[in-house]
């Protein structure tokens, strides 16, 4: 008997030393925080047409990663749309830039074509703009503050950090 509780016991600090390891791993894929400056890096707004982050200065600025392959992206981008583009889009104040990780042109067009997202979103075939904020994991969403400080970031998508993020926004504008 005490072999077999000897045993149970052992698994059981192997079972939690490898959720610790789970999510110490998820914890370390991410490369920025809450009050750093945003990373500078330049985007491709249009096919050969290229602008920095410092350009929205100045604004309010949402920073989402999605693939097209993501269910959780597929659960967020259209919230996204409706409640925060939607209500934000005119505001002078207030930018989105939406990339898609490790896509090209011709695939977020038609994703957003196929999803009739009428936001725009931009390509990041090769990681360059998500590999300055995290290693994996996505969706991801980073809001920048006037002065390009971060001040919200998410990984995956859960409703209430989601809420948070809305009412963070809504706040700011």
């Amino acid at each position: 008997m005490k072999l077999i509780s000897e045993k149970i016991l052992l698994f059981l600090l192997f079972a939690g030393g490898a959720v610790f390891a789970q999510n110490k791993s998820v914890d370390s894929g991410t490369l920025v925080s809450i009050g750093m400056q945003v990373p500078v890096f330049k985007y491709e707004y249009e096919k050969g047409k290229t602008a920095k982050i410092t350009d929205l200065k100045g604004k309010i600025v949402l920073i989402n990663f999605f693939a097209t392959w993501c269910g959780p992206c597929k659960i967020e981008l259209p919230k996204i749309q409706s409640e925060i583009w939607e209500k934000h889009q005119t505001s002078p104040k207030f930018a989105m830039l939406t990339f898609g990780r490790e896509h090209s042109w011709k695939e977020v067009d038609k994703f957003r074509s196929d999803n009739k997202f009428p936001f725009p979103m931009y390509p990041d075939p090769k990681r360059a703009v998500y590999g300055l904020f995290a290693k994996q994991l996505i969706p991801r969403s980073i809001l920048l503050d006037e002065e390009g400080k971060i001040i919200y970031l998410s990984e995956g998508y859960e409703e209430k950090h989601f809420e948070e993020l809305v009412n963070l926004i809504d706040s700011k504008l």
